[in-house]
């Protein structure tokens, strides 16, 4: 009885005993359940939400990757280059040597030369009329043998006085007198001599000769036509056929260039080169262009025509620099400037000097190593900090 007393207070009656036994246990373990499943649902929440927080920031950045611009880009390296420099100017003989007339003149007679001959030193370019210095020179010759006789009459008179002064019948003072007229006489004839020659030089400068051997440029007389000594020169000789280029150039491009220098010269209109040397620099810069000449030797040619125009390019040493393509290099207010791609791959401006312009292309004397990743072309399109995707291809090709 005590027993069945205790197990009432407990567990209360029989019948509650009976309703534990059958459900009441079922809807205390539902109730367990319930919380462990909304446990797990929460905890599954919040790992849904961090995957898939985490998961968009992966896309968000799978897709920017995927909208940045694919850019070609060059790691263009360090070459050796020899320096050019192009210049333009006039062709031109390189010693010219105007002829005219040096005697009094007269009418031309002759012309045996053309435009373009070669002549030697000497030789005669055009004849002039001497009819008349050749009857005077004529009559200068005559005056010396009418010296001469007077000369040898003289000497025969004081011969005969210096025998008979012995005898006493000729006086000193008539020997005295005798010589002067014998030194006299040969005086004239002295005279005569000299008038003669100097007829004859003057008759000789009639004729227009060549100063020296060359080529003949001008020629601006014709037979028929009266010169004299104020008339313009008749022909124009370029000495030895020489020829030169009067290549203007700036002041930082002279000041780079020695004589010596070798030059390539390609007359317009021609395809034909020439070699030649700079001979001289001019010493002096024009103030109205502040341009300077040099002066190339050239040697004789028939392309090269003096007064024509010709480019030269021009050697000026060996230089060791990065080469860019012309698409790489922009310029603005600030400079010329390329993008360069750094290790994040953001597009970064970097300012340049270039140099000569070649075949292969622009010279970067300043602002690279050669060991940067240059943007190929589209640089105009970048900004400074913008990421891309770089696609590195050997300089020269795709």
């Amino acid at each position: 009885m005590n027993y069945e007393t205790e197990i009432k207070s407990d567990l209360g009656d029989a019948s509650d005993v009976k309703f534990a036994e059958q459900g009441g246990f079922a809807r205390f373990t539902t109730g367990k359940a319930r919380w462990v499943i909304a446990a797990i649902l929460i905890l599954a929440a919040i790992i849904g939400g961090y995957m898939l927080m985490s998961g968009g920031e992966t896309a968000a950045d799978d897709n920017r990757d995927a909208q940045a611009p694919s850019i070609s880009v060059i790691a263009p390296g360090r070459t050796t280059v020899t320096g050019e420099i192009t210049a333009t100017g006039t062709l031109a003989a390189r010693r010219e040597m105007p002829v005219g007339v040096v005697g009094e003149g007269g009418r031309v007679i002759s012309v045996p030369v053309e435009q373009g001959s070669w002549v030697r030193q000497g030789q005669v370019l055009a004849v002039i009329d001497r009819s008349v210095q050749t009857q005077q020179a004529q009559s200068a010759a005559a005056q010396i043998q009418v010296a001469q006789a007077d000369a040898n009459l003289a000497q025969a008179n004081l011969d005969r006085a210096l025998q008979l002064v012995e005898r006493g019948f000729v006086s000193k003072a008539d020997v005295d007198r005798l010589t002067a007229t014998r030194d006299a006489a040969a005086a004239r004839v002295r005279v005569a001599q000299a008038s003669l020659r100097e007829l004859q030089a003057r008759n000789a400068r009639l004729n227009i000769v060549a100063p020296s051997a060359g080529l003949v440029l001008e020629r601006n007389v014709e037979p028929g036509q009266t010169v004299s000594g104020g008339s313009p020169p008749l022909f124009l000789i370029a000495k030895g056929g020489e020829m030169e280029m009067l290549a203007r150039l700036s002041e930082a491009d002279l000041a780079r260039l020695s004589p010596g220098e070798s030059a390539e010269v390609t007359p317009s209109g021609s395809d034909k080169s020439f070699s030649g040397q700079i001979w001289q620099l001019a010493p002096t810069i024009d103030a109205q262009d502040r341009q300077g000449t040099a002066r190339i030797a050239l040697p004789y040619a028939p392309e090269l025509r003096p007064g024509g125009f010709a480019t030269a390019t021009i050697s000026s040493g060996t230089l060791v620099a990065p080469i860019l393509p012309e698409s790489a290099v922009l310029s603005d207010r600030e400079g010329d400037y390329v993008f360069v791609i750094d290790g994040e791959n953001k597009a970064v401006r970097r300012s340049v000097t270039t140099g000569e312009v070649t075949s292969r292309g622009i010279v970067i004397s300043e602002g690279l190593t050669g060991s940067e990743k240059v943007v190929l072309r589209a640089g105009g399109f970048l900004t400074e900090g913008e990421t891309v995707v770089p696609d590195l291809v050997k300089l020269g090709g795709e």
